[in-house]
């Protein structure tokens, strides 16, 4: 049975006067008042691409131009969201153009890429854009042929009416759809009866990207702009004098403009400013708390210890069945600070021009980078415009504004167009980071090896919550206590690709094995007998879904042959992220007395799976991103300036270091949920898992490398 829309006529298009020309649907993401057609040519929808709204234009060939209002930084919306819209529009996708839009939030009310939300938030609106421009072009055809509209059916963009064997392309009913009244309920198409949605769709940018062509922030380039390049106070420390002669000397530079803690060397290129920025005679003072990497490792044992707690969760008596224990585990795990560290460095283009401001670069946030602009200069809002180019990575960096804010302070300064380009020490050493983050856990067991009470206190580096209280294993335990500490510290932090889950699962995920072994079960039927609780009698709130976690449990124990294979050592993990539910298992062989690192396995139900391509890359992905992290990430300060500066001391993974991975998705009839970060989290458990069982070594801390108990086991990679 189809699905039918609940929403008032508020939410649908505004029709209004059309002139010659093709079908402009115009989207309001908010509300509006009544249904929206414009007829537009194709060409003149293309000359507005700065101005526009979230629409969909068929042009009088049949042509359909699809615009996608959230920055694609990798996670492949700017190919799925025209997907949906094209699918409820029964288009033919090979006459599908999709072009990036442009700020505009009159028309979008989460026009930002965070979170692995952008999907779940606007699946119901991307399909009712479609669904509207179906419904006006069948009824136009309807009155052209003078034939019921619930006769006519439409196929890849052609029209039919069996009965009087007419037919036609979109186009050819433009000028009369502009005249049609939308409803205020839509039927949208049964997911059984999906065409487009589900089949492999590659990357609507992918010749682009291949051949080179101008697509990222880095790539921007506009006649007679400066380049800017910026030199930052380390953190907690204030500029106390600056002596620029030398770099002023060198040839290229135009000027050099010191503003809050920063100094830029402004010139024609970016190589002379490279060099000129080197030169630079700052001296610095304290202005704040000045760290070293030695004071957080003191700040983590004080709070963790002792340290005012904000309780997140407290469920039953914790006290009495601890003190009723046959058994208590316990156990502490920790996290540096990491960089996110993008394969395109933050730059960002700014025009200031009296009370107006053009910006252009790759940024998650764009409605953030206009009102940091906006607060800068003094002026309205409304005064500033800002053009998305793709983005070159992002994971959570790009969430900020830093770097939008320095373009626009020399543009202002100069008077001039600025692009603000970072190098990648600067990326390194100036940017914000994921916090540093220690974990004690305790768990109660009876007699029995059941789990009776569980502890969590968590201490971040600015990172606020260091919970997520109402994740597993919470509601399947009687006696729960969940806490968290924040210090503040000067080190600037931000959201990293699965903010708090990206550590978090894998410690709660290596602690629960922990349990387990003490326990004497099995590691996944221990998780398995805890759903089960959780199903049958939950205690307190769930932040999760038990069967479809249990579901993906399941689906890796089998998908990984889990426990069947006497010569392949096995880790387990499964954590819920973002809506969605991914369950890992590593296979580590001894090969030659060395353990080897065979396979990883991943299940993951994200709900309805858009593109099969795009899922399987963003699984792919962040199983990458989580290993590589759990293994070799780590950064390190002395006196508020990060030890490591590029990637010859900040670790990073290498192709050759990627093991097989095997990607499996559930097939549910659940609408899409986030999948950009929810595989990240449970990587790092299920490695760390299989070298305990390989090797009998538990990794308390990451980066592994680094940790006494790795020290010499030389772990190997084999990819099929």
């Amino acid at each position: 049975m189809s699905t039918v829309t609940r929403a008032s006529r508020r939410d649908f298009l505004k029709i209004a006067g059309t002139t010659a020309g093709g079908l402009f649907i115009g989207f309001n993401w908010f509300s509006c008042d009544s249904p929206k057609v414009e007829v537009l040519s194709t060409e003149e929808i293309l000359s507005q691409a700065k101005n526009f709204s979230s629409y969909l234009s068929i042009s009088p060939t049949g042509d359909v131009v699809i615009y996608s209002p959230n920055p694609e930084l990798g996670q492949n919306i700017k190919t799925s969201f025209p997907m949906v819209v094209a699918e409820e529009l029964d288009a033919d996708w090979e006459k599908v153009r999709v072009v990036q839009a442009n700020l505009d939030t009159e028309k979008y009310d989460r026009q930002l890429t965070g979170g692995s939300g952008a999907m779940p938030h606007s699946w119901e609106r991307l399909r009712t854009a479609g669904a509207t421009a179906k419904y006006v072009l069948v009824a136009a055809a309807a009155k052209t042929w003078n034939v019921p509209a619930e006769e006519i059916t439409v196929e890849k963009g052609i029209i039919s009416h069996k009965g009087s064997g007419k037919s036609g392309h979109f186009g050819e009913f433009v000028a009369s759809a502009a005249t049609m009244t939308a409803p205020e309920q839509l039927t949208f198409k049964d997911k059984k009866d999906f065409k487009i949605i589900g089949t492999p769709v590659k990357n609507v940018d992918a010749k682009e990207m291949y051949t080179g062509q101008p697509l990222y922030g880095l790539d921007f380039y506009r006649e007679g702009m400066l380049h800017a390049m910026i030199q930052r106070a380390p953190f907690g420390m204030k500029i106390k004098s600056v002596d620029d002669a030398a770099a002023r000397a060198v040839t290229g530079v135009q000027e050099v403009v010191t503003f809050g803690n920063s100094v830029a060397v402004v010139g024609s290129s970016t190589w002379p400013l490279m060099k000129a920025k080197k030169l630079l005679r700052i001296e610095y003072e304290p202005e704040g708390k000045v760290e070293s990497s030695a004071d957080h490792d003191r700040i983590f044992k004080e709070l963790l210890a002792s340290g005012k707690a904000e309780v997140r969760r407290k469920d039953g008596n914790v006290d009495a069945a601890f003190k009723n224990a046959a058994k208590v585990v316990s156990a502490e795990y920790q996290c540096p600070f990491l960089a996110h560290s993008p394969m395109e460095p933050e730059n960002f283009f700014a025009h200031v021009k009296g009370d107006k401001c053009e910006l252009i670069g790759p940024t998650q946030t764009p409605d953030r980078a206009r009102q940091s602009a906006a607060q800068i200069l003094g002026i309205p809002a409304e005064n500033i415009t800002v053009e998305i180019t793709r983005l070159g990575g992002g994971f959570g960096r790009r969430l900020r504004a830093d770097y939008v804010e320095e373009a626009v302070e020399v543009s202002r300064a100069m008077n001039a167009p600025v692009k603000v380009t970072w190098s990648r020490e600067d990326e390194l050493t100036g940017g914000a980071y994921r916090p540093a983050v220690r974990y004690k856990f305790e768990a109660a067991l009876d007699e029995s090896g059941n789990m009776t009470a569980y502890k969590l206190r968590g201490v971040g580096m600015n990172a606020g919550n260091t919970t997520r209280e109402h994740n597993f294993p919470s509601g399947a335990v009687d006696n729960v206590l969940i806490e968290s500490v924040n210090y503040e510290s000067s080190i600037t932090t931000n959201a990293w690709r699965a903010p708090i889950t990206n550590f978090l699962a894998y410690a709660e995920q290596s602690f629960l094995d922990e349990v387990a072994l003490e326990a004497g079960k099995d590691p996944v039927q221990f998780r398995l007998d805890l759903l089960q609780r959780a199903k049958t009698n939950p205690v307190g709130e769930l932040g999760y879904d038990v069967d479809r976690m249990i579901g993906v449990v399941q689906a890796a124990k089998e998908k990984s042959n889990w426990g069947k294979n006497p010569n392949v050592k096995q880790g387990f993990s499964v954590y819920f992220s973002h809506r969605s539910y991914v369950a890992q298992v590593a296979d580590i062989a001894m090969e030659g007395g060395t353990p080897t690192l065979k396979k990883i396995t991943a299940v993951t139900d994200c709900g309805m799976v858009i593109n099969p391509i795009g899922a399987n890359h963003q699984v792919r992905g962040g199983i990458v991103d989580g290993m590589g992290h759990a293994m070799y990430g780590n950064l390190t300060f002395e006196n508020g300036v990060p030890k490591q500066k590029n990637y010859d001391t900040y670790r990073l993974i290498r192709m050759k270091e990627v093991p097989e991975i095997e990607t499996h998705f559930l097939t549910t009839d659940f609408d899409p949920t986030g999948l950009g970060e929810p595989a990240l989290p449970p990587t790092g458990g299920s490695i760390a898992n299989a070298i305990f069982a390989a090797t009998g070594r538990r990794l308390r801390s990451q980066p592994f490398i680094e940790q006494k108990e790795f020290s010499d086991i030389k772990l190997d990679i084999r990819r099929a």
